[in-house]
């Protein structure tokens, strides 16, 4: 038995003193109305309603009960009329997910265009390093540079491509030298974004591809921390050129090999949810705001470089 459903039954009984009439306004049939109140006195053992060929009345203890059911109802219907208020209006907070250089190079300026339009909403922003980190359930949106998605019950919407470079600071190319081929990354110290299980950076040109095999000095799945280190002058990093562009035009951070071809250098970023059947307005609306920003950005052309001659080597 429904007890809720039969409780709104017993109420409409009660308020009409009419079984069809109750039946009429909650669309059920009449066998339904009584079979529900039968379920309902039984489940109680007691008997709420006297009946007889021509009108019913209520007992004492239905009268008792049907106060106690009104008060309970209305604060139920109050509370889903808030619920769906909620859902309607933009406010509140609004929790994303962020992969760390996402959450300190695109995102600040996403939130702050956002909250011009809607004042009214607050965020609770959380970062994570690795992909495995993502925990939906703690999260309204979240955003995503990974590759290939292992969550399949997201729907994930692309919105554009992060570029990867090779960058070093400058006093630590002042001490190691430049380097002019990917061959020559084994003689430098390479900082490492552990990001998945590949520990190779690979560089193509139009007949052949150099795969490098990594030996890092410093390994860490922060994209942030790894960017420091190479400002601290420890080694050579591959990082998002948005996280390092203020760097690179400060005269920092030095690009390095770009006129080698750095394969898997475009990763897409998506924003992810777990449908829209169930947000609030507001994360819908912050779906909505965030595909329209980056509506039109290019798809990256993908080349086939299965023919070509590949040269390995290692790198510290």
């Amino acid at each position: 038995m429904n007890q809720l459903q039969a409780m709104r039954m017993f109420t409409k009984v009660a308020e009409s003193m009419s079984f069809a009439t109750a039946a009429k306004q909650l669309g059920v049939s009449n066998a339904a109305a009584t079979r529900s109140i039968a379920m309902l006195e039984a489940h109680l053992n007691m008997r709420l309603i006297n009946r007889s060929t021509r009108h019913l009345s209520l007992t004492e203890a239905g009268r008792a009960y049907l106060e106690g059911c009104s008060e309970v109802l209305d604060q139920l219907d109050a509370l889903e009329a808030t619920v769906s208020a909620a859902t309607r209006e933009c406010g509140g907070i609004l929790r994303i997910g962020a992969p760390s250089g996402f959450a300190v190079t695109e995102l600040p300026e996403l939130l702050q265009a956002y909250r011009q339009e809607y004042p009214r909403v607050t965020f609770e922003v959380s970062t994570f390093d690795a992909p495995s980190d993502i925990a939906m359930g703690s999260c309204d949106v979240c955003f995503s540079t990974e590759r290939r998605m292992r969550e399949s019950s997201l729907v994930s919407r692309p919105l554009t491509h992060a570029q990867d470079v090779l960058v070093a600071s400058v006093d630590y190319l002042a001490r190691r030298g430049m380097p002019r081929h990917p061959q020559e990354l084994a003689d430098h110290d390479i900082l490492f974004v552990s990001e998945g299980t590949a520990r190779h950076w690979e560089f193509g040109s139009a007949n052949e591809t150099y795969r490098v095999k990594l030996s890092p000095a410093v390994t860490s799945p922060n994209v942030t921390v790894v960017k420091r280190l190479a400002l601290a002058g420890l080694g050579i990093a591959r990082l998002p050129a948005s996280l390092v562009a203020a760097e690179q035009r400060n005269g920092l951070l030095s690009p390095v090999l770009s006129a080698h071809q750095l394969e898997d250098s475009l990763r897409p970023v998506s924003i992810l949810y777990s449908g829209r059947r169930y947000l609030t307005h507001s994360a819908r609306s912050f779906i909505d705001f965030t595909i329209a920003k980056y509506r039109g950005d290019d798809t990256p052309v993908e080349r086939d470089f299965s023919s070509r001659r590949v040269y390995e080597t290692e790198a510290q």
